[in-house]
């Protein structure tokens, strides 16, 4: 048995390791979108229904084989979740070749995304409804060798994933991706995986020999009771739903707290399995006791004590709660908000589980693949739905509503075996689930949502991210999720008069990546020229008027085009050409896929949409040396022609590519090529009084490209595989306090 739980373990690490790294090569691929993330997942999900209930039929099939058999078929299994490592990374980029080249933006999004789904589905399902096949096939050799241990195997088997889980989740986040980069990652997992094929073989060997043959098939235990299985599944489905939906609603929840970095969402799925773990470690503890395991469900307490703790997310997300923020010390909110939920859910599932199946492999099949199916339906549920229509708040309470429905199961007669101990239950689960029902009213009606620190304020919600502006005056403020993007100031102006009065010739396109509160949007209008903004989040734009005078005859301007789409994205699809292509990607420079707009990939996007002549602008906010000069190396890749300067207030760099070499210029031939407008508009916000000498504070602290660069003699090029601005943990553990400083 020691076996099964090492291989659960290693396949547990290697299987959240996938999870991860596609998901990010995916959104690469083909876009950093809600619905592009939604069809990962449900892919990934499914595959795992898939494979549950299939190969539980499969043990049906084979049922009075040897162990051997089976063992040998988990490792196959395992052996061709390991052809993934290798194979699933240029399947996804074969994707976006093909699909970035098969009509551009004539597929329009619907059509992107069916096609995206199509080649996500192709690249991940084979891979993902192997794993889910394990667990059936494990426990159908369990059944064969140890049927002793066959009717709680599916728990025995739970538990090591989960931790094998946890450990993928914080070995990859920590460790692994920022050693390694993302495709080299996949190797390692590719490897375990085929080491666990290899020992399980091996292991299969052994119990086909003569002396260690299962005398036969196992007896077929009692089915436990209809009602009993009936509820127990519609649990397990109401469970994965809700459990994943609420996942969705976590992440917009403890951002405000711990910011928008891979090491955040790394904590609150660490904290997840974590709780997990002890959850059905501790359900395997009593289930060892005498009659531990056959006592009738308390659901009266259980559907209160699951919902009610569900709600305690509310209380750890309030912003009047006195913990400090930041990632480690959010951690402490994470934990209160999510972890005793996870607990009761860690041990509910796998005893539910066990019951229904008792150890047979195509019952447990199923009740899994059942859980799975509600695991895909629920962030579609809340972040399409429920988050748009209903903020963070009431998605919680809708979505635990079920939860608490279940206790009115704690009506229900009790089986004849337990009925001695009957009385005794019903009174604790009565007075549990009482003291639960009085907690989360107390919950809902007494705490706070985050954007209640601002009492004057709008608050937009999307499928992508609640949006709130506030603030007064130059001090507005664009919070997303929590976190402010932007903030009105003239480096923003400057972003796109600096490129524009170095081109050559009077231009005549311009497009802007990330539109924020729209100040780059409205300077480059200034200019008399059709322009492009691209922005990710569907309620920003709507915020127009919130932040620019002048903002509702932007958004009807004539000459503007505002398309919600992922930046990347949309150069992939595009056949325009631009004149300037200005870049200034949300903040922090850490930020959670931050890189795929920093990359040398990405700049090979921009330079196929920029004219021959044209100049890319690259905004880069203060940084590690490391970096920046990482980000420097990857514009000096792609572009033969890069200059930096610092900005009008003297931190942050812009950062000018192009194909041909850009002019010198002086301060003032920069201001006469000025439209009238542009001028009017470049020094609105000051410092500078005129156009001339707005230009010279900038002008005059221009870097060389090489001194960039040599900042960090020993950083690599940002690339696609190698964010290093986002992955930097060991980095700051390991390196002395002066190569991790900030460059101004």
């Amino acid at each position: 048995m020691g076996w099964f739980f090492a291989f659960f373990i290693l396949s547990g690490f290697c299987g959240l390791v996938y999870q991860v790294v596609w998901l990010r090569i995916a959104m690469a691929a083909f876009g950093v979108t809600t619905p592009l993330v939604s069809i990962v997942l449900s892919v990934f999900m499914a595959g795992l229904a898939a494979g549950s209930f299939g190969a539980g039929r499969l043990a049906r099939r084979l049922e009075g084989r040897g162990p051997g058999a089976f063992v040998r078929l988990y490792a196959a299994a395992e052996l061709l979740i390991g052809v993934s490592g290798i194979a699933v990374a240029p399947l996804l980029g074969w994707g976006r070749a093909s699909l970035g080249s098969s009509g551009g933006v004539a597929w329009g999004s619907f059509g992107y995304y069916l096609a995206s789904a199509a080649w996500v589905t192709g690249a991940l399902l084979p891979f993902c409804i192997c794993m889910g096949a394990t667990f059936p096939l494990a426990m159908a050799g369990i059944r064969a060798a140890f049927p002793e241990a066959s009717p709680r195997s599916f728990s025995f088997l739970y538990v090591a994933n989960v931790l094998g889980a946890m450990a993928g989740a914080l070995g990859s986040a920590f460790v692994l991706i920022e050693l390694l980069g993302f495709r080299k990652t996949l190797l390692v997992a590719a490897a375990v995986n085929a080491a666990v094929a290899l020992a399980a073989f091996l292991v299969s060997q052994r119990l086909a020999a003569p002396s260690v043959q299962a005398p036969g098939p196992a007896r077929e235990p009692a089915r436990a009771p209809l009602a009993a299985s009936r509820l127990g599944l519609a649990f397990l489905f109401t469970t994965g739903l809700v459990s994943l939906a609420l996942e969705v609603i976590w992440t917009r929840q403890f951002v405000p707290f711990q910011g928008p970095l891979v090491y955040a969402f790394a904590t609150i799925l660490a904290v997840y399995l974590a709780a997990t773990v002890i959850g059905s470690r501790v359900y395997r503890m009593r289930a060892r006791r005498p009659g531990g395991s056959d006592g009738p469900v308390p659901w009266l307490a259980a559907g209160f004590l699951t919902g009610a703790s569900g709600l305690l997310a509310l209380l750890a997300a309030d912003p009047r709660l006195p913990l400090p923020d930041g990632l480690l010390p959010g951690a402490l909110r994470v934990v209160i908000g999510i972890a005793p939920f996870c607990g009761i859910l860690g041990f509910i599932t796998p005893m539910l589980v066990d019951r229904i199946s008792q150890g047979n492999p195509d019952r447990a099949g199923s009740a899994y693949a059942l859980n799975t199916v509600g695991c895909i339906a629920g962030p579609l549920l809340s972040g399409f739905v429920l988050l748009p229509v209903l903020g963070e708040r009431w998605s919680t309470v809708l979505l635990l509503a079920p939860l608490f429905g279940f206790a009115a199961a704690g009506r229900a007669p009790a089986p004849r075996r337990a009925a001695k101990r009957t009385p005794t239950v019903r009174g604790a689960s009565a007075w549990l689930a009482l003291a639960a029902a009085a907690a989360a009213m107390l919950l809902i009606v007494f705490t706070r949502d985050f954007e209640s620190l601002y009492p004057e304020r709008i608050v937009l919600r999307d499928h992508t991210a609640t949006v709130i502006a506030a603030g007064e005056g130059m001090q507005k403020q664009l919070l997303v999720n929590g976190y402010g993007m932007t903030a009105l100031t003239p480096i923003t102006k400057m972003m796109v008069h600096l490129p524009l009065a170095f081109l050559d010739r009077k231009p005549e396109k311009g497009l802007v990546l990330c539109l924020g509160m729209g100040t780059s949007f409205r300077s480059m209008l200034s200019w008399g020229i059709p322009v492009t903004a691209v922005e990710l989040i569907p309620s920003v734009p709507l915020l127009l008027p919130f932040y620019q005078a002048d903002g509702g005859a932007l958004l009807h301007d004539p000459l503007g085009r505002i398309v919600v789409d992922d930046a990347r994205r949309f150069l992939d699809r595009s056949t325009e050409t631009f004149d300037v292509i200005v870049i200034d990607p949300p903040p922090p420079v850490r930020a959670a896929a931050s890189s795929l707009l920093y990359s040398s990939e990405f700049y090979a996007s921009a330079r196929r949409r920029l004219a021959p002549d044209g100049i890319l602008q690259q905004w880069l906010p203060k940084g590690e040396l490391i970096v920046v000069s990482a980000v420097a190396r990857a514009l000096a890749e792609q572009f033969p022609y890069v200059r930096v300067f610092r900005s009008v207030e003297g931190w942050g760099f812009h950062f000018l590519a192009s194909g041909r070499p850009i002019p010198r210029r002086t301060p003032r031939e920069m201001a006469f090529r000025l439209p009238e407008a542009a001028a009017r508009d470049l020094v609105e916000w000051g410092p500078a009084k005129t156009a001339d000498l707005q230009f010279l504070e900038v002008l005059r602290n221009e870097m060389r490209l090489e001194a960039v660069i040599g900042v960090d003699p020993g950083a690599p090029v940002l690339t696609d595989d190698r964010p290093v601005n986002e992955y930097y943990f060991l980095r700051h553990l390991l390196r002395p306090a002066e190569k991790i400083r900030e460059h101004r």
